[in-house]
């Protein structure tokens, strides 16, 4: 069932958030070539269904990148969304650091499969590895993981499930929002992706309260610094 509170972020909300430079990635990173992209995604699929599914949470969900033959509703079982990765690059930087979103143990979370179209496989692989993953240092960050679709249970490769070998914070809610509300980098604002999310969610009436909520805070924080309130108190509409 879809969120019956309105979005409350806007494109409004992310035009106040200052552009910023930075890295796009981690200088000390040793970059995924084409070659080790083919042997992750042979390792990775080997023996796995065809069509090859991908349980997208985040911007995969509203900017796949690859070719996809289908797309159905799907639960994550004993997953859940969680703004947790540190960002000092990509939608942060140093001086106005953000968050990625990733999957964190517990508790359950809404998607959709997206199945990768057959004959695009090689393609598909690279271009999903290359932009998840980057780097060797991040390359753990790919796993099979439990899903519930209207087939009954199935098996989906995702990203960022309890990520390794990258920053992690386990900050409350409020804390996310000031970040995010502030972070932005050579990719663009947390805001903007924030806002991505939530309107992708919606458009196929996906449910996450969590979202939701922070959403809103984001809100409050940007109307916050542009009026000089707390965003404790009830924020002047932009």
């Amino acid at each position: 069932m879809a969120d019956p509170r309105p979005i409350t972020l806007s494109d409004h909300h992310v035009a106040c958030i200052p552009l910023a430079d930075g890295p796009l990635h981690d200088p000390r990173w040793r970059m995924l070539d084409d070659a080790d992209l083919d042997r992750l995604a042979e390792m990775l699929t080997a023996g796995r269904p065809r069509p090859i599914p991908v349980f997208a949470y985040g911007s995969l969900i509203w900017n796949p990148g690859f070719a996809v033959e289908a797309r159905r509703r799907a639960r994550a079982i004993g997953w859940h969304r969680s703004f947790s990765i540190t960002l000092d690059h990509f939608r942060g930087s140093p001086e106005r650091p953000g968050l990625m979103l990733a999957l964190a143990s517990g508790g359950e979370c809404e998607g959709l499969l997206l199945d990768i179209a057959q004959g695009t496989e090689a393609q598909s692989l690279r271009d999903i590895l290359r932009r998840e993953l980057v780097a060797h240092e991040l390359a753990a960050n790919a796993c099979w993981i439990a899903v519930e679709t209207a087939r009954g249970r199935e098996e989906a490769l995702t990203f960022y499930a309890d990520p390794v070998g990258t920053p992690t914070a386990r900050l409350t809610v409020r804390e996310q929002a000031r970040l995010l509300a502030r972070a932005a980098g050579a990719a663009g604002s947390g805001a903007e992706y924030l806002l991505r999310t939530v309107r992708g969610l919606a458009e196929h009436g996906i449910h996450d309260d969590y979202i939701w909520t922070l959403q809103h805070h984001v809100a409050e924080e940007i109307e916050a610094a542009a009026t000089g309130a707390s965003p404790s108190a009830p924020g002047t509409p932009l």
